[in-house]
């Protein structure tokens, strides 16, 4: 559990940012010129955008997040940059709504660091960690929405198979999800060290000596689940895409498979010609509008492995946009006319 102390101190003290200077490095170019503009999709407790007003000091930053203690402690810390910084409590996926009202146009960058924070890790009761007992939470937004204990209690056994295997990528789903909802039948789901123990008990013994904890995967699955992860990153990197002004940046770290696939087809999409294949001239209109600035995803080294053991299983992708296309920025040009 959280005490006082932990809740009061410094943003900058309870997180170190995953590869911080290499998405300084790659966002700087296109924040050069006064009055550019960065969106931090995921804003957490400010590392990233602090290094970008320290290093960039043309550039000013939209932050956004769905959690509001990681606003208010990120706000703190980022204080000291006056209006340069403007913190924005919405999802990610609505990045193009709040593009609209704070900057008025593209913007030069986006930054998404994707996943669970270290915030909402080390507090205890909001329910992420399963090395911890806590209430079954795990809301990004403790606001609204529905928390891990109302899937488990609530949730047929089909459905629990189903975000098991697509979300924790499970192997023993099936086994997983019978047990648990047996054991809803003798006492409702509350707390997380009672499911991290269920969990482990259902996964067969030489399954359990390799690979970490063997709740892992359920709870990954969970606070997917519980706050519509996947379904939030697959609106979101499109509409990134498209706030961005011709030259402007967007980088993205991903921690799992499920959310670089995503990332992955998004910026192939835009990276690859959608020409006829034969035809002799590829027209404009049919080139990329995006280019690649990393070969593939690129992953931490032993530096920063050593430095930030949470670095381990980042995966990131950046891409610079090349072009305007037919619906390059149409969705905030018809809300600016419509009002």
């Amino acid at each position: 559990m959280s005490t006082d102390d932990d809740a009061a101190r410094p943003a900058g003290d309870r997180h170190v940012p995953v590869l911080l200077q290499r998405c300084v490095d790659l966002l700087a170019p296109a924040l050069s010129a006064p009055g550019s503009v960065l969106v931090d999709c995921t804003l957490g407790m400010g590392g990233h955008t602090e290094a970008v007003l320290e290093q960039v000091p043309t550039a000013r930053v939209l932050g956004i997040d769905r959690d509001t203690q990681a606003l208010e402690l990120a706000g703190r810390r980022l204080a000291r940059f006056g209006d340069r910084f403007t913190p924005v409590h919405a999802v990610y996926d609505e990045i193009a709504d709040v593009v609209d009202e704070h900057a008025g146009g593209a913007v030069q960058g986006v930054l998404m660091d994707l996943g669970v924070s270290s915030l909402q890790l080390d507090e205890a009761e909001r329910g992420f960690a399963y090395a911890q007992d806590a209430p079954l939470d795990m809301r990004m937004d403790q606001s609204q929405g529905i928390t891990a204990a109302d899937v488990l209690n609530t949730y047929d056994v089909g459905d629990l198979i189903r975000i098991l295997r697509e979300y924790g990528e499970e192997r023993f789903a099936p086994r997983v999800a019978r047990a648990l909802v047996r054991r809803r039948e003798e006492r409702p789901w509350e707390r997380t060290g009672e499911l991290a123990e269920l969990v482990r008990a259902s996964i067969p013994a030489a399954t359990r000596r390799t690979g970490g904890n063997p709740a892992k995967r359920t709870f990954q699955a969970l606070r997917i689940e519980v706050n519509g992860e996947l379904e939030v990153l697959e609106r979101a990197v499109p509409a990134a895409i498209e706030v961005l002004a011709v030259d402007g940046r967007i980088v993205v770290e991903s921690y799992h498979s499920l959310e670089d696939r995503l990332v992955k087809r998004a910026i192939a999409r835009g990276t690859t010609s959608s020409a006829p294949p034969g035809l002799p001239v590829e027209p404009e209109t049919h080139r990329p509008y995006l280019e690649a600035l990393t070969r593939g995803a690129e992953d931490a080294d032993a530096a920063e492995l050593e430095r930030n053991p949470r670095s381990a299983s980042v995966r990131l992708r950046a891409a610079r946009r090349l072009r305007p296309t037919p619906d390059h920025l149409a969705t905030t040009t018809s809300r600016k006319e419509s009002r």
